[in-house]
């Protein structure tokens, strides 16, 4: 039988597409936010279109390589996180430990300590004082996990002075990640007794294009690693999902919060296998870099993010005037690590409270505890969301999808160098996705990890 080709409505909401792609890849300055909103609203429309009208799947599929494959030349508009990435390589490719120093100090330094071995520091200290005036975080230690770290020193080597191919690298590198991910969805779904199809609920939506593809995140690999994770353990070949779990981790730290949901599942003995297995994997990817100065830096700069950051938050916006109302001034050195552990408190509840734990609920229960973990949290950049839409599919929520489509709206914070955000966009965004988190709850039968 034939492949079904896509109407002319589909073939238009792709056309569109890929134009709003094009636009905001190569034509789209953060600070305009009203032409970044607009091109990433009609990408937005385009996509709840071919989803709503069944796009076919083939289609989809090429639809969503093609749209990643355009920002293939671009550097990252959106995003200067670039710069840190290729600050760490610089460092990692010329045997210095990321995690010792802060940029800062090494500037003022001139290079001499944190490369006192290296015959080349006279030669790249120049690269690093360029660099160094890109950074949007000098005073502060690296906080990316080993995989990266080995990512952003592969792409300094083979591109030591140029930018646009240092990101070209990382560009592939994500690119195979979401490429794995694809199949991965595809492998999983029919497993869990979904339709194939739904995996392009993820393939093609606008926030994981843009963000993993176009702005360089690396939550493409985290994606790809805890879908590994999940699809080896589906398998029941626990041992190498735990390496899977492990490179997760070694990736973004955020998959230890999984790590209570396998107790039911897996029993208190193979359980402690598994965490041996993905703590080896971590302590082998860490080794390069193991020094008094990884944990007491990784500390502090764990400490900081829960205690002075915030950006894009929903619960703790609606507590910090609280605090500034009984103490005059923010409490957000408090509060954050409050929700923090109130996170984590839910995320055990969340995980007593399953009716029947097994391997097929595991997406879904994992996506409501980093729901949770999100809520409460003080930071949520857009780009965080990627990994609650890629659980999606596995599970019968789709608030991901419409959360990951808000969050586009926290970009405002970025039209003036002051960074101000508009917190009555803030709400909107929140007040939308609970909403429809709420109706998508109330509306289900009674099932698996409800809260």
């Amino acid at each position: 039988m034939a492949a079904r080709l896509p109407s002319i409505s589909q073939i238009i909401a792709l056309l569109l597409s890929g134009a709003a792609y094009a636009g905001l890849a190569y034509a789209t300055p953060r600070a305009e936010f009203g032409q970044l909103t607009g091109l990433f609203g009609v990408a937005l429309l385009a996509y709840a279109w071919l989803l709503q009208s069944k796009l076919p799947a083939r289609w989809g599929l090429a639809a969503a390589l093609l749209f990643r494959l355009l920002w293939l030349p671009a550097m990252p508009a959106l995003s200067d996180d670039i710069y840190r990435f290729r600050w760490d390589g610089l460092l990692v490719a010329h045997g210095v430990n990321p995690f010792q120093f802060r940029p800062d100090e090494i500037i003022a330094d001139g290079a001499r300590t944190a490369m006192q071995d290296a015959p080349s520091r006279n030669q790249v200290l120049p690269q690093l004082q360029q660099l160094y005036r890109l950074l949007n975080s000098p005073h502060y230690y690296s906080v990316y996990p080993p995989i990266c770290q080995f990512i952003f020193g592969a792409a300094a080597r083979l591109f030591p002075t140029s930018d646009a191919g240092f990101a070209f690298s990382l560009r592939v590198v994500i690119l195979a990640a979401e490429m794995g991910t694809a199949w991965l969805l595809l492998a999983l779904l029919p497993a869990l007794g979904w339709p194939p199809e739904r995996a392009l609920r993820y393939l093609l939506h606008p926030l994981v294009i843009t963000e993993l593809s176009g702005n360089l995140h690396f939550e493409g690999l985290l994606v790809c690693f805890v879908l590994l994770a999940l699809w080896l353990l589906s398998r029941q070949r626990w041992a190498i999902s735990a390496v899977a779990l492990g490179l997760g981790v070694a990736t973004k730290l955020l998959p230890l919060l999984a790590l209570p949901l396998l107790w039911r599942r897996l029993g208190w003995r193979r359980l402690g296998r598994y965490l041996a297995v993905s703590a080896g994997t971590l302590l082998l990817l860490f080794s390069p870099f193991l020094s008094e100065a990884l944990f007491i830096n990784v500390s502090r700069s764990l400490n900081l993010y829960f205690r002075s950051f915030e950006f894009n938050a929903s619960i703790y916006y609606l507590l910090r005037p609280i605090g500034i109302w009984l103490t005059t001034y923010n409490q957000i050195a408090i509060i954050g690590p409050s929700l923090a552990l109130l996170s984590g408190l839910i995320g055990l509840a969340l995980t007593w409270r399953e009716r029947r734990p097994s391997l097929a609920s595991l997406p879904q229960t994992l996506l409501l505890m980093l729901t949770a973990y999100y809520a409460l949290a003080t930071t949520v950049h857009p780009w965080y969301l990627t990994l609650l839409i890629g659980l999606s599919p596995l599970s019968r929520f789709r608030y991901p999808l419409v959360w990951g489509g808000l969050a586009i709206l926290s970009y405002a914070a970025y039209r003036t160098s002051s960074y101000t955000e508009s917190l009555w966009l803030v709400g909107l965004e929140y007040a939308v996705t609970f909403a429809v988190l709420a109706w998508e709850q109330a509306r289900s039968s009674p099932g698996n990890a409800e809260i």
